[in-house]
């Protein structure tokens, strides 16, 4: 029987051929005969032509499968005595026909993740580079030319392989973003530093202003004083010529009660200019008082705006790194589904790979 088996191939086997080919150990020969078809070649990786053999190849092995399991089915349908048999033997070769099968599309499968790692791998290099110059909106000067430097940093290369050319002008792109950034930032912040020193220089001179008015103010008061106290001098001496032959007590009473009064006029414009210089003096440390306020709040503003543009960045992280999750999981879902339908969790995972990136015609993957 055995001797017979082996004058026939896949493409005989048949309802006559039958009773000889599906029992114990009689697939064995086939599935040599599908081996020596698919694994007398090594065909090249490197290349696409020898990609699309692999592929080939692992196709020809479901279908010459397919050519001895359909027999078989068949065969066990009509007869009754040998069901566990032919059963278990079938089991036997579906299940080595298709660790086959996956043997020899494995390098494929292999090359293909390397290739999605490597083009991911350049695709969020590149998308880095663009993180830089986004979110400009009120960042410093400071923090504006450091990343600059560090996009500035980024080799550009053989590296790169076929992606060189997207990251030159990605950083291109960048660096222009961000220079003109710059220049605006530091045009504005100049600018805010003249108006804090025009405002201070402002202040100065009211200050200054006020001081020499209240001064001027207090010599005039002086100057009329003395006119006064002149005045009354003189009226006082006039008032004793006229008196002179009045008594001597008289005349004594009259120029003690005069030079009291000159001392209280004199004390008095002290006492006036004293306190013309405290006024003054309280007005200058006031206007100092209200420059340093001034100062701290505008630094306090800069770290408000600050924390808000870093506040931007880690919220616009954290959204990306949910929506990632997100397609991972949906990703996964797929995955499990389509291993419910006894495909391998390399091959399931595969399709939703190529799904996911739109190669399959007419299909998507709702997120």
């Amino acid at each position: 029987m055995a001797a017979q088996t082996q004058l026939i191939t896949i493409d005989h086997i048949s309802e006559e051929t039958a009773p000889v080919v599906y029992v114990q150990n009689g697939l064995k020969p086939f599935l040599q005969m599908i081996k020596d078809e698919v694994c007398g070649e090594v065909p090249d990786l490197t290349t696409r032509k020898g990609r699309e053999r692999i592929a080939s190849l692992a196709a020809t092995v479901s279908k010459r499968k397919a050519a001895v399991e359909k027999p078989g089915r068949d065969y066990l349908r009509k007869i009754k005595e040998l069901p566990k048999v032919i059963e278990a033997e079938l089991r036997e070769f579906v299940k080595e026909a298709d660790a086959l099968r996956d043997q020899v599309r494995q390098p494929l499968n292999d090359w293909q993740a390397a290739e999605d790692a490597r083009v991911d791998g350049h695709n969020n290099a590149i998308a880095h580079l663009k993180l830089h110059a986004e979110a400009l909106e009120g960042i410093t000067a400071e923090d504006l030319a450091d990343r600059i430097a560090k996009v500035e940093t980024v080799a550009l290369g053989e590296q790169w392989q076929e992606f060189e050319a997207e990251a030159a002008r990605a950083k291109d792109d960048s660096l222009k973003l961000l220079r003109a950034a710059l220049a605006a930032r530091q045009q504005y912040e100049a600018e805010q530093a003249e108006l804090a020193r025009l405002r201070a220089e402002t202040e100065a001179r009211e200050q200054k202003e006020r001081e020499e008015r209240i001064a001027r103010e207090a010599a005039e008061r002086a100057r009329i004083e003395a006119e006064q106290k002149a005045q009354a001098e003189r009226e006082a001496t006039q008032r004793r010529e006229l008196e002179a032959k009045a008594a001597a007590d008289r005349r004594e009473l009259e120029l003690k009660l005069q030079a009291e009064q000159a001392e209280r006029a004199r004390a008095q414009a002290e006492a006036d200019r004293v306190a013309v210089e405290q006024r003054a003096e309280q007005e200058r440390q006031a206007a100092a008082r209200r420059a340093e306020e001034a100062a701290e709040q505008a630094r306090l503003d800069e770290r408000r705006r600050a924390d808000a543009a870093a506040a931007e960045i880690l919220r616009q992280q954290q959204a990306r790194e949910a929506d990632k999750a997100h397609k991972s999981k949906v990703m996964g879902a797929a995955k499990e589904a389509l291993m419910s339908m006894n495909i391998t969790e390399e091959l399931a995972k595969a399709i939703v790979l190529k799904i996911a990136r739109g190669e399959v015609p007419n299909i998507t993957i709702n997120f």
